[in-house]
């Protein structure tokens, strides 16, 4: 049992814990790389959102550029909504 969630002094802290992943995108220029760093708070602002799974790159750079999210009450369920995020739109090097 992990007790790190008890650190918290306030819930204006908001409190973290981080988990990384990486993802390869083919497009026209090769391949890219997307590293997605997921925050698992320890008090979520909506209960039902605990994770937040967030991309270091846009996709759809050239139109209306987008950072691929999910949010989610585990894990598995905020990585996979962002992984589908990254396929929504295509990446455009520039």
């Amino acid at each position: 049992m992990t007790e790190w969630h008890l650190a918290q002094q306030e819930a204006s802290d908001q409190l973290c814990r981080l988990h990384h992943f990486a993802v390869t995108k083919p497009y026209a220029g090769g391949e890219v790389e997307f590293v997605i760093t997921i925050r698992e708070y320890a008090n979520p602002p909506d209960p039902a959102m605990q994770f937040l799974a967030q991309t270091d790159k846009q996709t759809n750079q050239k139109v209306a550029p987008f950072t691929p999210n999910g949010w989610g009450a585990s894990l598995f369920e905020a990585l996979a909504g962002c992984i589908r995020e990254i396929h929504r739109f295509p990446y455009e090097a520039s």
